[in-house]
């Protein structure tokens, strides 16, 4: 009995053992598969965008929330706060119904790129999706810049439909020497927010506070950093701890774009290099804390 036990004991521990040393292994083997060349990286995640894409319009909620809700707030608070009011903006004033186009441009960009994508992420790893993607030969790069691209694509749909809607309904139109910038600021905030995404979704524990984290984070930087309230109405305290944050210099950033005051090319780089910053340090969390595994809390 005492040899029967003690042999038991011994396999269960061998086992154990034997168990832990093959998933290390497995683990090691699936790291090493996944380092794959730049060229083949880029190449997989051409081919896992068309999916994340058809993910994305297939789901009712993103859909509204990224595309159509930014085309009902323009409208509303053009139609509420616009007429024959006007806005102060570097170089002179501009119609308040002007005004919020880039402001609700800089909204449609975050819902694409940072609100969509930590809800979307923390909901496939918690449903065990990100676990499955992670075991098969997609190197994990090609798998994370697949659902960036599909990020940045739709906010380009986003900002395009907004920028007709505002030329359509109240006669705003970029400027053509300053076009360009609007495109690099609308790519570059779209990449930033996509890295603070991943960032704050490593941090959220479950898919049920995903939604109500983000709406937490979101909306006071919405009202103190220009998109629902034009920033030089607000006092004075508040801009200041707008400043600190990404929003309020990618709005910052597309309304001198968008102003027909700018002159010259358009590119507000000190509001860039900020916004880009947020983004790398948003990219250094996520490498840091980021899980492909259900965390369950």
């Amino acid at each position: 009995m005492t040899s029967t036990n003690g042999t038991t004991s011994t396999n269960g521990t061998t086992s154990t053992n034997g168990t832990t040393a093959a998933h290390r292994a497995a683990t090691d083997r699936t790291t090493s598969t996944h380092r794959a060349p730049p060229g083949d990286v880029a190449r997989l995640a051409l081919h896992q965008f068309p999916y994340d894409l058809r993910a994305f319009l297939r789901n009712p909620q993103s859909r509204f929330f990224t595309l159509a809700l930014p085309v009902l707030f323009l409208v509303i608070f053009a139609s509420v706060f616009g007429g024959h009011n006007t806005v102060k903006v570097p170089g002179g004033t501009i119609d308040t119904s002007v005004y919020y186009v880039p402001g609700i441009i800089a909204l449609g960009i975050i819902g694409a790129s940072f609100v969509n994508l930590v809800i979307s992420v923390t909901a496939q790893r918690e449903a065990g999706v990100l676990k499955r993607r992670r075991a098969t030969p997609v190197p994990a790069a090609s798998v994370i810049a697949g659902r960036a691209l599909t990020a940045v694509v739709v906010a380009v749909v986003i900002t395009t439909l907004l920028l007709v809607i505002g030329w359509a309904l109240y006669g705003a139109h970029i400027p053509a020497r300053t076009a360009p910038a609007m495109a690099v600021t609308v790519v570059l905030g779209a990449l930033s927010f996509c890295c603070l995404g991943y960032a704050l979704a490593s941090v959220i524990r479950n898919e049920d506070a995903a939604q109500p984290v983000t709406q937490a984070v979101m909306l006071p930087l919405y009202f103190i950093s220009g998109v629902f309230i034009a920033s030089s109405v607000l006092p004075r305290w508040l801009v200041d701890i707008a400043n600190v944050f990404p929003v309020h210099h990618l709005v910052a950033a597309l309304l001198t774009a968008y102003n027909p005051h700018t002159t010259g090319a358009g590119f507000a780089w000190t509001d860039l290099l900020i916004v880009a910053a947020w983004g790398l340090g948003g990219l250094l969390i996520a490498l840091r804390r980021f899980s492909w595994l259900p965390r369950g809390g």
